[in-house]
């Protein structure tokens, strides 16, 4: 080929190959945020290895609360657990009943060994049903058992993480009945009372919104405190679309503005007759900002 004729075309040919990369569909991300699933986001009777094979398609980093049997396949898709179970903390029997405290203590000790052996960096508790005991009483218990596994957490380098919840609804599918951490300013007493970087909330924003609202607003004024996210729309704990209230897009810019680094996990139910896998990937772009 004449000298010409061979600039001519590496010309062509350059171009040609910056055009197709302008044009190549970019591979999945999530943005700022690390987001996570669960099981409650795929079709019910889909295999955990499928669920796993499309969480990673989507760019999911992991799943939350999956059976400690099944990590290892997590792993062979390259997600991680996320959060681990509770360690025999029951929402009927949760912290706040002290005369638990020494059972608890050791299934709570024994969890965080799992998490530490799955690389797992966080573990789920509740505060537990009131059984008609006050919001001090309540707090002073949930502090004292904390108080107990702290250092031990801290020497582990895993979370424990409160959730807070909603006791307006007696569906379990959409709250649960009587439970004691029910409000943001409660759950923060009980972080300031242990004052641990390893003892901190699980801040459900669905739950957060049916019982709070104003849920940027108390992002912000207790980041410190917040180490986990769960997702939901409201009303219906369905998708994080147009059909309910929560502008997600806004709350995600929150978040991430505020330099959050630990993992946010969707735990909407997909509605009736919607594809789930379609709405998963609805989140996750409403989600990456």
């Amino acid at each position: 080929m004449p000298p010409m004729q061979r600039r001519h075309f590496l010309a062509a040919l350059s171009a040609a190959g910056v055009a197709a990369a302008q044009t190549q569909t970019p591979g999945p991300h999530t943005g700022r945020l690390k987001q996570c699933a669960m099981r409650a986001n795929f079709p019910p009777n889909m295999p955990l290895e499928d669920m796993c094979r499309e969480a990673a398609r989507l760019g999911v980093h992991g799943f939350d609360l999956i059976s400690v049997e099944d990590w290892p396949t997590l792993r062979k898709y390259g997600l991680m657990p996320t959060m681990g179970p509770t360690g025999g903390v029951s929402f009927e029997s949760g912290l706040i009943h002290k005369e638990l405290h020494d059972s608890l203590e050791k299934s709570v000790r024994a969890n965080i060994d799992q998490c530490v052996k799955g690389g797992c960096p966080n573990m789920i508790t509740v505060g537990g049903q009131r059984k008609g005991m006050s919001d001090e009483e309540g707090a002073e218990n949930c502090a004292a058992f904390f108080n107990r596994v702290k250092s031990y957490a801290e020497d582990k380098n895993v979370t424990i993480c409160l959730e807070i919840m909603n006791n307006k609804f007696t569906d379990p599918l959409l709250g649960r009945t009587d439970q004691i951490c029910n409000h943001i300013a409660w759950a923060v007493d009980v972080c300031k009372r242990v004052n641990s970087p390893r003892v901190k909330l699980l801040f459900d924003i669905y739950h957060v919104q049916t019982m709070d609202g104003d849920i940027a607003h108390h992002i912000r004024d207790n980041f410190q405190w917040i180490a986990h996210f769960h997702t939901g729309g409201v009303p219906g704990r369905h998708e994080l679309d147009d059909t309910q209230e929560i502008n997600y897009r806004f709350v995600a810019k929150t978040i991430a503005e505020l330099g959050f680094t630990g993992y946010i996990a969707h735990e909407y139910r997909p509605s009736p007759g919607r594809d789930p896998l379609k709405s998963l990937a609805q989140a996750i772009e409403i989600l990456t900002v």
